[in-house]
């Protein structure tokens, strides 16, 4: 049996993109059905504390209002459920909005006008008076407060010690100790969550647009919270204008429309402010210590590895930042510490990359530190300590071609062209430094179904309940599912985004290719074999005496080894049922358990810094991505200029900065919560590295969201050491910093 369609591997513009392009893409905010009121949240100035009083009077005497919610009167007006768990939520009490008059961090929402006008909701909201009650000063400096750090029974432990890594350390020839320091950072994807809720009080049900990165945390959510099936929660999301793991857990909005539109009966819209974007998750703050040691030929003869992260009072989210220093490099002692510190904060989110672009920066900058020490190139250093297979679980790799991401790396940056003597590169004023690390992230694959629908008309139909949230997931799929059934790619469409299609993970975690493509590579395999049984049926003349081993499937014919062909619109059409379904459920083989599935990268970067003024410039990247099968070079390079473009900001702009007497945020806003723009980013090469992999998923792809961040900002600093001399261990790196 052979497909000759070779539609994967190749670059592919988006099939959603003139509708992104031309504003017809429908994102939930755009959705207004018929006697459509407006919600506005109003959001706590404290962090801790009760409320005393909120006072209605005034935002009610508007006209247009149509009600005020607050925790006096939400519980009672409607049937929620006290003990609902949020499928999406790390161990703790998930916070619950308007449930009581308790203040847990400031920015949690207390209250919400409807009104006939998005206009007249925020205008009352203005008016309403709160008072409170504060418990003191808050508590939200990581490092003020690492004594408090804990760890417990509801918190996975690191990887176990092996070895003996304190005595190797002291006996060492060559060792270093530093510590790193990484601030919040927000996610602030261009679309603000929102919701827009429906209410059907006679079949009592919802209908739901909401801004999810999987429409099935948004139905888990809701129908637990209001006590119903889920069958009786319908979630739509077809489109999602960017997410990066804020989007994995459903946000406060969506409860606020969700309990207005049932209590007034009407459809609820509710969209964040840019402010309120800042208002909930974040990546963690994060305090990490490393002892580093190698012998005189730089093998790594120690690595302690010490890290802390925040969370809120009330859950404990935690993320893999140690795991990467027991894996990534050959060592026989090596010691992994992990604690949380709590703070009077909203619990942390996944936010790209989470752990790995955390872990990594400080393990990478710690390995450029030691190869300094040693007098060892630090890419020499890495390739004297590359690991064979995974330490921490004593698996061998599924596949691993680091080593040829090292080699096209350092082939295409120039990398034989570093001076290794910090402040030796010069131009006028301007200090040239050369940095690399290296990335790495997990190659996950989890459950997914998919449905395919084959018609007489000759178009195919596939779709699982799944997201894009700009990766290209419309276009993947529908690449996918056109050469596997033999279709051209324009006859093939992919429906994503309702609770009502086959399940589907969440769309993060660089996993969506690997789980969904391989359930949509499954469900077309099933309907090849279905539209081979019906040619046996309709034409038996051709198909009945052979075996669907010598079929061919091409450019939508059905052909056999003498060369005779019809068409599948032919096979359909000689048949009364005009159509083909069939479902498939998707999961991990059983032997993907014996290996260790990652993807790899090697970063390269030069950066510039005036000497005077210690401004800070990147004119130029190199990342080589080791991650199995591309599906489509185009929107895969995407993903990686992305995820390089954050990796920038991550290292020299981006900084949550707090007022640690109140709690709140300072820059809650697009002008001061520095990002990279047009003049940050300039030249980034991407190069893919051939990489076959048979183990990963049916598919041999690893997944590449997260990849092109991890290991980008620790190259940067690593430069920057380079260029001036300077070891900042405190992101991001700021000209104050400098001088």
């Amino acid at each position: 049996m052979k497909v000759l369609n070779n539609i994967t591997g190749v670059a592919t513009t988006r099939v959603d993109g003139r509708k992104k392009v031309t504003g017809t893409a429908p994102y939930t905010a755009e959705f207004n059905p018929a006697n459509l009121v407006h919600g506005y949240i109003v959001n706590s100035t404290i962090s801790t504390g009760t409320i005393t009083k909120i006072d209605t009077t005034k935002a009610l005497d508007v006209a247009g209002v149509r009600e005020v919610f607050t925790h006096e009167n939400a519980p009672l007006s409607v049937k929620i459920n006290a003990d609902y768990s949020d499928p999406m939520a790390p161990p703790g009490s998930p916070f619950r909005p308007l449930y009581n008059d308790q203040i847990l961090y400031n920015g949690q929402p207390i209250a919400m006008v409807v009104a006939d006008t998005f206009e007249t909701a925020r205008y009352a909201a203005g008016l309403i008076e709160v008072a409170y009650n504060t418990s003191g000063k808050s508590t939200t400096n990581i490092k003020d407060n690492l004594d408090r750090a804990f760890t417990d029974d509801d918190l996975p432990d690191p990887p176990k010690p092996r070895g003996n890594a304190k005595k190797a350390y002291q006996e060492s020839e060559i060792k270093i100790e530093a510590a790193y320091l990484q601030p919040r950072e927000y996610h602030n994807p261009m679309e603000p969550f929102a919701t827009v809720a429906q209410w059907d009080a006679d079949e009592e049900r919802f209908l739901i647009y909401d801004k999810i990165q999987g429409v099935a945390s948004s139905q888990g959510y809701i129908a637990g919270i209001f006590n119903m099936e889920k069958e009786k929660v319908r979630v739509l999301s077809e489109f999602v204008g960017g997410g990066f793991g804020s989007g994995l857990r459903p946000q406060y909005q969506l409860f606020f429309a969700a309990m207005a539109a049932k209590v007034l009966n009407l459809p609820v819209k509710v969209v964040m402010t840019r402010k309120q974007m800042f208002s909930f998750g974040h990546r963690p703050a994060c305090f990490q210590e490393f002892k580093l040691s190698t012998d005189k030929n730089g093998k790594l003869t120690s690595i302690q590895h010490k890290a802390y992260g925040e969370t809120s009072q009330f859950e404990k989210y935690t993320e893999t930042i140690v795991d990467w220093s027991g894996l990534m490099y050959a060592c026989e002692n090596v010691e992994l510490n992990y604690k949380l510190v709590p703070l009077d904060v909203y619990t942390p989110n996944d936010m790209r990359a989470p752990g790995g672009t955390t872990g990594m920066y400080g393990l990478e900058c710690a390995m450029d530190e030691l190869a300094v020490k040693a007098g060892i190139d630090p890419l020499e250093l890495r390739l004297i300590n590359y690991a064979e297979k995974d330490q921490n679980e004593g698996k061998p790799f599924s596949s691993k071609e680091l080593k040829a991401c090292y080699s096209r790396a350092a082939e295409k940056f120039g990398w034989k062209n570093r001076k290794a003597e910090p402040r030796s590169h010069k131009e006028g004023h301007t200090l040239i430094g050369y940095g690399m690390a290296t990335g790495v992230w997990e190659a996950l694959q989890q459950k997914a179904s998919a449905k395919a629908i084959f018609t007489a008309e000759g178009h195919l139909t596939v779709s699982a309940a799944t997201a894009d949230i700009g990766t290209g997931t419309y276009t993947v799929m529908a690449q996918i599912a056109a050469e596997t059934v033999g279709l051209p790619l324009e006859h093939v469409t992919f429906k994503l985004g309702d609770s009502t299609l086959p399940k589907s993970p969440i769309e993060g975690g660089s996993w969506t290719v690997s789980s969904v493509g391989s359930a949509v590579k499954m469900v077309c395999v099933s309907l090849r074999e279905k539209i081979y049984a019906r040619a046996q049926e309709t034409h038996p003349e051709l198909f009945a005496e052979s075996m669907i081993e010598d079929a061919r499937f091409e450019k939508g014919e059905l052909s056999i080894r003498d060369g005779r062909a019809v068409s599948f619109m032919e096979i359909l059409n000689a048949d009364e049922r005009k159509s083909i379904e069939t479902s498939v459920n998707s999961e991990p083989a059983e032997n993907r358990d014996n290996y260790s599935c990652y993807t790899h990268s090697c970063v390269m970067v030069e950066v510039h810094v005036d000497e005077d003024l210690g401004m800070i410039r990147v004119p130029r990247v190199v990342n080589a991505i080791a991650g199995g099968k591309i599906i489509n070079p185009k929107t895969a390079e995407s993903q990686i200029l992305g995820g390089v473009t954050w990796g920038i900001g991550m290292a020299i702009e981006e900084e949550g900065m707090m007022d640690d007497r109140e709690g709140r945020i300072m820059n809650a806003n697009l002008a001061e919560y520095h990002m990279p723009i047009n003049a940050d980013v300039q030249e980034i090469d991407v190069i893919f590295v051939e990489e076959k992999d048979e183990i990963v998923n049916p598919l041999g792809a690893k997944g590449l969201g997260e990849i092109g961040m991890v290991g980008t900002a620790a190259a940067i600093a690593n430069a920057v050491y380079n260029a001036t001399g300077k070891r900042i261990r405190e992101l991001p790196i700021t000209l104050d910093k400098l001088l």
